[in-house]
């Protein structure tokens, strides 16, 4: 085993907090994937960093910004999104809205109409209390202190038996590569769930997560009908979302 590489790759992933398989087979193309695999067995024994199907992270990584952190960031480009979005709503439509801080903007941000609004973010569905004609039905589950959502059996229960017709979902990471990503096993199964259920799934994604990458894979462009963002997306993820059919606002 080559110390000089593991001291490298065990840097890179410690900088990066979350990086792909391929990530380090580009990184270290002279060796095989079966060695790369075995240096990262090295680092977990070591107690460096975690695996997970197609990557690994940094021990350090500790997932997600708190709430609070993550309500002041780039609002101008979360507001941008969220006039986007409401383009795709109808009168009378059910929607569901994760509880992402851009879907917050976005309920602070939608009209007095007649809607059926479900959401897994308690401080959504506060929000969206100073309206009077959408009915607004606040998902059960076990919160997470830390990004303030609801997940959980009795969360996914209760979506099983919900018709969407479209579908918010926020972002904490995104790549070609790996598709659209979260820091938590409860928020991935529950994000899956809707994009599943939903006649129409949306996913904003503001500029900065363009360049994270985190532990799971909730969806990949193929299983998503639009990306709104809030600045124009590098050539890369035009090229795969329109290989995927997936529309870019």
């Amino acid at each position: 085993m080559n110390r000089i590489r593991l001291d490298q790759m065990k840097e890179y992933i410690e900088k990066k907090n979350v990086v792909t398989i391929k990530a380090l087979q580009e990184m270290f193309p002279q060796v095989s994937l079966m060695t790369i695999h075995r240096d990262l067995d090295a680092l977990v024994e070591a107690g460096v960093v975690v695996k997970f199907r197609g990557g690994a992270k940094s021990v350090r990584h500790n997932g997600d910004p708190e709430f609070d952190v993550r309500i002041g960031e780039n609002n101008p480009g979360k507001q941008s999104i969220a006039q986007k979005a409401m383009e795709l709503l109808q009168p009378h439509s059910s929607i569901f809205l994760d509880a992402s801080t851009t879907n917050l903007m976005l309920a602070k941000s939608l009209p007095d109409i007649n809607l059926n609004i479900f959401t897994t973010g308690p401080s959504i569905a506060l929000e969206l209390c100073r309206l009077h004609n959408p009915v607004v039905t606040l998902c059960c589950g076990t919160i997470n202190r830390k990004n303030l959502a609801l997940s959980g059996q009795n969360t996914l229960e209760m979506l099983e038996k919900i018709n969407i017709d479209v579908a918010f979902i926020g972002v904490s990471g995104c790549s070609v590569d790996a598709g659209f990503t979260c820091g938590t096993e409860g928020d991935m199964l529950v994000k899956r769930l809707v994009i599943k259920k939903a006649r129409t799934s949306v996913v904003l994604c503001t500029k900065e997560k363009l360049k994270c990458l985190m532990p799971y894979t909730f969806a990949n462009f193929s299983d998503v009908d639009y990306l709104i963002s809030d600045e124009p997306l590098p050539e890369a993820f035009r090229i795969a979302a329109k290989e995927a059919n997936m529309k870019i606002l």
